[in-house]
């Protein structure tokens, strides 16, 4: 019984991340999620934190072939009024355990009332358990804990039953999600349909990036169903591809559109702005999308599923938004011809006289802006990394309900059971037993010939062996993870493996910051080859992600003196649990990262447009951020509305990346394009722009220029533009 309870605790402290992010099956499904993506929603996986390759991943294989074990997921709390020892009430809680255990797809059903097992009664005795395994996938158990809640919630014989577990938790993040969706949707889009018609002056200008995203999106559900058809995906595919395909779709659409307007005022018709468009903002768009699909292909470096995910969606996200707005923009282009260019003309004069403040200033503007950003960073370095529980969902939750009842009033080590799996065991493993029962913080180990608790042997139920392989369950008493150290810690006489929801959060934590530098080192490689080929410098890829890092510092503070330390927890609604998810940071990092790094494309490339058709750094410099600085500024507010509408979910998971994700792309936006980047580019004079010969020379062949080569002058290397300040 200990193994069982053990294993039933999951569902109430939810097994590691999974509970977290597993089942949000239309979180953030933005415009086209639910339309697109309705079958594609029956063929993803929840959850997906685990690492399948660690100890207790492997234990968790063991112990599913050799032992059919399954974890319960469907916890019935019963309230009795009258104490569960009633004669009314046991006849009725029996009658409720043997009717659950007949219930087609329900197996290994343990009752208080079977044998009376202490573990599953309430400390005040008017309250116990039934605990149970719907057996299949996802979907099966979908579709049988709706009839089963259906068939058992409410009051029965003089019983009050709530049904909970990971089933039910799982069940009711769905829920949540979609109406957190729809909620979502409501606001982001009309306010984005007033933002776009204030910053484009026109209607028609307005609905193309809408139109583009919609499109986007839809695309991106198809691709992603495609994709399961060979593979295992997370539900959080679909998140990024709604996130991203949105923020990218918009942010492309903003540049191409804004470009042809800029043609069509220069005399262009239609035709020749639409190719002289595609030469130069499409050359951006196209180097943007591969940019940022390298920002978070290392997310696929991971071996969690819910990140490799995320991988996958952003790869095809960023691909699709360049292609939807390369094609089917420039065919709305044709079509609307200078409808698009009608609308309200504004002056661009701020920004340039911005980059030549900070430029005369750079050391005087640099500095303070820096500062900002590590004082708003600093609270990162307090940082306490841990897995969420059913406090993700709001205090409405049925499943929170039971599980904090649980919490509560139940012995919490069993809800913490270890399963330290022993493949090839023999006469030693009582004495290993006797042993673990010993250790501080350990309460009890079961096996199959008895339980120990302080190196006291008692018999009890249950089989724990299987030919020579055996496992112990060991029973927590405080910190789980603390015992999982030690258990590992303490020698064995044969080869075991540990494992356990505490087992898995802390495999999962351990996994993530031994592949995090790994994964940086590639992307950093990758991005500085890649800014290369896009600026032809050696000095200006180096500054350029420096930039996008400290853009990062804000989001990374905020998501702990918010979500770690409860500031703010009662205006933005969430529950204080003194850590921060585990994976949040690197999942944010991902997004984050790539959008910035999508607008140093946007302003590097224009920049090096200007550079290369004058000679002039500092003028280049000015120019370049007075032509698209009000684009980026725009699409930065638009990204921003975009995420904080995740602010209305109900599960804290998500309301971390509505305040993450808009401090990115806003510090971006503002500190970093308007002040460090011209500072930095000041500051560099003559280096900015060098490059040793031989990779001149590979630049000149393999680069990235906006211009057309027959427009640009053959330009020697003359920096003494970075020596005057217009």
């Amino acid at each position: 019984m200990g193994r069982r309870c053990g294993r039933a605790g999951e569902t109430g402290g939810v097994r590691g991340a999974a509970a977290a992010g597993g089942a949000r099956r239309g979180a953030a499904a933005g415009a086209g999620g639910r339309r697109g993506g309705a079958t594609l929603f029956d063929r993803v996986k929840g959850g997906g934190f685990d690492d399948p390759g660690s100890e207790s991943g492997r234990a968790a294989e063991i112990l599913r072939d050799g032992f059919g074990q399954g974890p319960p997921n469907l916890v019935l709390l019963v309230d009795a009024p009258k104490g569960v020892d009633d004669p009314a009430a046991a006849r009725a809680g029996a009658g409720l355990g043997k009717r659950l255990a007949g219930e087609e797809g329900v197996v290994n059903v343990a009752s208080y009332w079977d044998g009376r097992a202490p573990q599953l009664k309430g400390k005040r005795g008017d309250k116990a358990l039934v605990v149970a395994t719907i057996r299949g996938d996802d979907t099966a158990v979908e579709k049988r804990l709706e009839r089963l809640a259906g068939a058992y919630e409410g009051k029965r014989d003089g019983l009050e039953v709530s049904v909970g577990g990971y089933a039910m938790l799982q069940h009711e993040m769905v829920e949540q999600s979609q109406k957190d969706v729809q909620l979502g949707e409501a606001i982001v889009f009309p306010v984005t349909l007033v933002a776009l018609v204030l910053l484009f002056g026109s209607v028609v200008a307005a609905s193309l990036p809408l139109a583009v995203a919609l499109l986007t999106v839809l695309l991106g559900m198809a691709t992603m169903w495609a994709l399961t058809q060979v593979t295992d995906l997370s539900v959080f595919a679909i998140n990024v591809i709604t996130l991203l395909g949105l923020g990218l779709a918009i942010d492309y659409s903003l540049l191409v559109v804004n470009r042809y307007r800029e043609e069509l005022r220069a005399g262009n018709a239609g035709p020749e702005a639409i190719a002289a468009t595609m030469r130069t903002a499409g050359r951006t768009v196209v180097f943007s999308a591969v940019t940022v699909a390298v920002a978070l292909s290392g997310l696929g470096l991971f071996p969690m599923l819910a990140l490799r995910s995320m991988a996958y969606g952003g790869i095809v996200t960023a691909g699709l938004s360049a292609l939807v707005s390369l094609t089917v923009l420039p065919a709305l282009l044709a079509v609307l011809g200078d409808r698009v260019g009608r609308g309200r003309e504004r002056a661009t004069g701020f920004w340039h006289r911005v980059a030549s403040f900070v430029m005369r200033r750079p050391v005087g503007v640099a500095a303070p802006a820096v500062l900002v950003l590590l004082v708003l960073g600093a609270p990162f370095l307090g940082i306490k990394l841990g897995m969420p529980d059913e406090r993700v969902m709001p205090e409405s939750s049925g499943a929170r309900h039971v599980a904090t009842v649980v919490r509560g009033e139940f012995s919490s080590g069993e809800q913490n059971a270890l399963q330290v799996v022993a493949p090839e065991a023999d006469g030693r493993l009582g004495a290993y037993a006797e042993r673990l029962s010993r250790l501080d913080g350990v309460a009890r180990v079961d096996t199959s010939t008895g339980s120990y608790a302080d190196g006291a042997r008692r018999d009890v139920r249950g089989a724990f062996a299987q030919g020579r392989a055996a496992y112990l369950s060991v029973v927590p008493e405080g910190d789980a993870g603390r015992v999982v150290k030690r258990v590992r810690a303490e020698p064995a006489p044969f080869r075991v493996l540990v494992g356990g929801t505490a087992a898995v959060n802390e495999d999962g934590t351990a996994s993530l910051k031994h592949r995090l530098p790994y994964a940086l080192a590639a992307v950093v490689g990758m991005m500085l080859v890649l800014l290369f080929l896009l600026t032809g410098s050696v000095l200006l890829p180096v500054i350029a992600l420096v930039l996008s890092g400290l853009s990062l510092t804000a989001a990374f503070g905020a998501l702990v003196w918010i979500f770690q330390d409860g500031h703010l927890s009662g205006a933005l609604g969430f529950t204080v649990t003194g850590t921060t998810i585990a994976t949040v940071p690197v999942m944010l990092f991902g997004v984050a990262f790539g959008l910035a790094m999508d607008y140093q494309v946007f302003m590097l490339a224009r920049i090096r447009e200007e550079y290369e058709l004058t000679g002039d750094g500092t003028r280049a410099v000015a120019m370049g951020l007075e032509r698209v600085g009000r684009i980026v500024s725009a699409a930065a507010v638009l990204m921003a509305i975009v995420f904080l509408a995740f602010l209305v979910s109900g599960m804290t998971f998500m309301k971390a990346f509505g305040i993450g994700l808009p401090l990115a792309v806003l510090m971006d936006a503002t500190l970093i394009r308007g002040a460090l980047l011209p500072a930095a580019m000041r500051l560099g004079g003559r280096a900015t722009w060098w490059a040793p010969g031989p990779l001149r020379r590979l630049h000149a062949r393999f680069g990235l220029r906006e211009a057309d080569a027959a427009e640009a002058p053959s330009f020697s290397g003359d920096f003494s533009g970075f020596d005057r300040v217009r």
